[in-house]
């Protein structure tokens, strides 16, 4: 690892060792700043702001290393290293093409790969198990339609809602940004007014 890596590392274990806010800190009652955190990341993406985005990477990843050391020092049985190891073997699993013998040609088959490889480890028995219950709905409406190949039944608005997330889906859309994106014209449209 980095030596900047470690370094963030070692200062969050004597920020959980010291400090008395960080000591008292636990998974619960941190969660809402992950979700925070994410949020404010993908919106600087939205901005295209890279120097916001440098920012909120690292207030992303403080989240990562401080639940892992609320699970070092609360004995959970994993460190930061075990969740450094966990990704990169995982990386390198659903990435065959870069670590082992398969062929790719596009990147239409690297995804496809993935998620082949990703279903083979899950064996989901439900198409909306492991995903998250507090998932925005276009996003969980997304995550579905990928996992379900039918089409949408019903007129109610919901499954009118839920064909124009597959129309996007199909266009190579997200269906989220879009609407984000929709969102944000029509009030900047509407304060000019």
């Amino acid at each position: 690892m980095s030596r900047e890596f470690d370094r963030l590392v070692e200062v969050m274990r004597r920020l959980r060792a010291e400090c008395p806010w960080t000591r008292e800190q636990t998974h619960e009652s941190l969660r809402r700043y992950v979700i925070e955190e994410a949020y404010e990341t993908a919106e600087a993406i939205d901005l295209a702001d890279s120097e916001h985005l440098r920012e909120e990477l690292g207030d992303l990843l403080m989240q990562v290393v401080i639940h892992a050391s609320i699970a070092e020092s609360d004995h959970e049985g994993w460190t930061t290293d075990d969740v450094v190891r966990g990704i990169a073997d995982k990386l390198v699993h659903r990435n065959p093409h870069v670590f082992g013998d398969v062929t790719v040609s596009s990147a239409a088959e690297v995804d496809a790969n993935w998620q082949r490889l990703k279903a083979e480890r899950k064996q989901r028995t439900h198409p909306a198990e492991g995903i998250p219950a507090d998932l925005p709905a276009l996003m969980a409406a997304d995550k579905v339609l990928g996992r379900v190949d039918r089409p949408v039944e019903g007129d109610d608005l919901g499954a009118r809602m839920l064909r124009l997330v597959d129309e996007a889906r199909n266009a190579g859309l997200d269906a989220e940004a879009e609407l984000r994106a929709a969102t944000r014209r029509h009030a900047d449209a509407s304060a000019v007014e």
